[in-house]
């Protein structure tokens, strides 16, 4: 069954009026600013309310916290019938973790809703006794959560609902077998929702080992998370990319920018390098401690930092609306990560420009971005930073017919392919 097969809104017409929501859940999105559901939540809202288990293709930036989080809101039991959780949604990384438990807090608004975020680098007493006193939903990263299960502090019989977010990403990066045995663990009777950005072949191979008929709804036909967003290029050799940044910070005067990198060293040695003219500048990867992580992060959404130098550690999942600016001042090694970096400016539909500098010899890093966005970067420029022109080509001498007859270990061998 596809979702052309059940009855959705159209997402150009749709309103939360058209959702059938709760009074409680249509205060709770006013005052959180929601005007109008986007294409991901006005088609996932009303098949999760069925109780369906959906696979929902769509990029970052384009609601789909809320498209999960509301249907589940509006289903709970109080805590005072079930102080067990209900439901678990399962995240790549620790700031995401911390992310959706925010934005489901903040849907909450007018119900008394527990919701315990697990995640590593957290103090693991405070979450020991967060699902002791009782909590409704449980929003964690794999690793975490599969060591809640072997301590059998997670009691997962009463969950009715789990949700896998970023679902490429954790298999990516390894988590197959602890999201594995958090499904085995919860009721098999249990819905399923599967949020992500690219449906590759482990993502499908999941969905069908674990999921029940799982209707399939893709919004990523349009791009949504890259279309509003101007993105440019610029050529230019390694030795000079830092005075290139330089120059471009200064023609840019960006209101926030997320730099990335391509290594935690690189990181710390470009935050180093720029903190000196831009002292509203912090730096941020996977090594740096879980509390000074979230004071950066802190520092961004409250528009105390200007500029923040960071690895793939923020490309997915962050939700900062003020980002202006995207600088790839290292070229990611995949062009999906392109997307999801790009995808931190230009959220919820609003503009934002993006940079990204390419080496002379990345020519098929900047082809294969162009093939997987379906659209050209323009080639940007800064005065002392034009690309060189190409040189000439030498003169092909020809072949000396005597040095083929007289160094037979010159002669090609065919291979096998």
């Amino acid at each position: 069954m596809n979702a052309n097969q059940m009855e959705t809104l159209d997402p150009a017409q749709a309103s939360f009026d058209d959702l059938d929501l709760s009074p409680v859940m249509r205060r709770a999105l006013a005052k959180a600013g929601f005007e109008k559901p986007s294409p991901i939540q006005s088609e996932l809202i009303p098949l999760a309310l069925q109780g369906l288990d959906v696979i929902g293709q769509a990029r970052t930036g384009t609601g789909k916290t809320a498209a999960f989080s509301i249907p589940i809101l509006e289903q709970l039991d109080s805590l005072e019938d079930c102080r067990d959780p209900q439901a678990i949604v399962v995240v790549p990384t620790r700031e995401l973790a911390d992310q959706v438990g925010r934005e489901a807090q903040r849907l909450a608004a007018g119900v008394h809703t527990e919701i315990a975020v697990l995640a590593g680098g957290k103090n693991i007493r405070t979450q020991l006794r967060q699902l002791e006193n009782g909590a409704q939903i449980v929003v964690g990263t794999p690793g975490r959560l599969h060591d809640h299960l072997q301590r059998r502090s997670l009691r997962t019989k009463d969950v009715w609902c789990v949700v896998l977010d970023e679902a490429d990403r954790m298999l990516d990066i390894g988590f197959r077998p602890q999201i594995e045995r958090i499904l085995r663990k919860c009721p098999r009777d249990r819905q399923t929702l599967l949020l992500s950005a690219t449906l590759p072949p482990t993502v499908q191979r999941l969905a069908e080992s674990y999921m029940h008929d799982p209707i399939v709804i893709d919004c990523c036909k349009n791009e949504m998370s890259v279309e509003t967003i101007e993105q440019h290029y610029f050529t230019v050799p390694q030795e000079r990319k830092q005075d290139l940044l330089v120059e471009l910070l200064k023609r840019e005067k960006p209101k926030q920018a997320i730099i990335f990198c391509r290594t935690k060293r690189g990181t710390d040695r470009l935050y180093r390098a720029i903190s000196k003219e831009h002292p509203s500048c912090a730096a941020m990867h996977g090594d740096m401690a879980q509390r000074e992580r979230d004071r950066v992060l802190q520092r961004l959404r409250d528009r105390n930092l200007e500029i923040l130098v960071a690895t793939d550690v923020v490309g997915r999942g962050i939700d900062i609306s003020t980002i202006s600016h995207i600088i790839n001042y290292d070229v990611p090694e995949d062009s999906d990560d392109y997307v999801h970096r790009v995808g931190r400016t230009g959220r919820m539909g609003r503009d934002g420009v993006a940079f990204t500098f390419i080496v002379p010899g990345q020519g098929d890093f900047l082809t294969s971005i162009e093939q997987r966005i379906n659209k050209l970067l323009i080639r940007d420029s800064i005065p002392g930073f034009e690309a060189p022109e190409k040189p000439a080509e030498p003169e092909k001498k020809e072949a000396d017919p005597m040095r083929k007859r007289l160094n037979p270990m010159h002669k090609k061998v065919k291979r096998r392919r």
